[in-house]
């Protein structure tokens, strides 16, 4: 897990800088400096620098960063270095399509398993796993120490399934569910709210558009 002493908007920039450092590498580039990964991420330098200095690595001058030991020591810092298992709740759309993302895996989570309730879903495939029926999930996180689930289930049976889960040993939630949970205090949950990102592009793309129209009329003025 990203160790408790970097801030958590830290945390957060964390997997931008490390696409940056992976194309970079891709690309031949050996060191990298923090104005650059600034103007890639529309950041400041100081606040790379902040970033980067909480992961125990330090720039040297006129060389900047080393892309080898900043990935590593990113990768290090987030727990990437050591696989997750993971199981999801709802073979729908969303988890289905989550069940066969085979990107989770650069980030250092496996889905290990897959859930539902609905007798038309379970025995299918998805991706490589098959579904599997619900009442199956206790004995499953007991005996494969599973800590961590993903629920993509209606809003209207989300909150049960967290509070399923957490008596089966879950101290984990990555909630897709467009609904808000109630955990108790020693169980970690993170919101994924498709409709607040589709809602922030939404305005940002009236805002652009708007913008890019008084360019249009001032133009024409003269």
């Amino acid at each position: 897990m990203p160790d408790a002493k970097i801030p958590l908007p830290s945390v957060r920039r964390f997997p931008s800088y490390l696409r940056i450092l992976l194309q970079k590498k891709d690309m031949g580039d050996k060191n990298i400096s923090a104005t650059q990964l600034a103007e890639e991420l529309g950041l400041t330098p100081i606040q790379v620098r902040k970033d980067l200095a909480s992961t125990g690595i330090e720039g040297r001058p006129k060389v900047g960063f080393s892309i080898d030991e900043l990935i590593g020591s990113i990768t290090h810092s987030l727990g990437w270095d050591n696989l997750t298992e993971a199981l999801i709740i709802g073979a729908g759309n969303l988890g289905s399509a989550l069940a066969a993302y085979n990107g989770f895996s650069a980030y250092g989570l496996k889905i290990v398993a897959i859930f539902d309730k609905d007798l038309d879903k379970i025995g299918k495939n998805v991706g490589d796993l098959v579904v599997q029926p619900v009442d199956r999930i206790n004995q499953y996180i007991r005996s494969n120490r599973v800590t961590i689930a993903v629920i993509a289930v209606p809003a209207n049976q989300a909150q049960a399934t967290a509070d399923m889960l957490i008596k089966c040993g879950i101290r984990g939630l990555w909630n897709f569910a467009p609904v808000n949970l109630k955990v108790p205090e020693d169980v970690v949950l993170q919101r994924t709210d498709l409709a607040a990102s589709f809602a922030v592009l939404s305005v940002m793309l009236r805002r652009k558009y708007r913008e890019e129209t008084e360019w249009n009329d001032d133009e024409e003025v003269f």
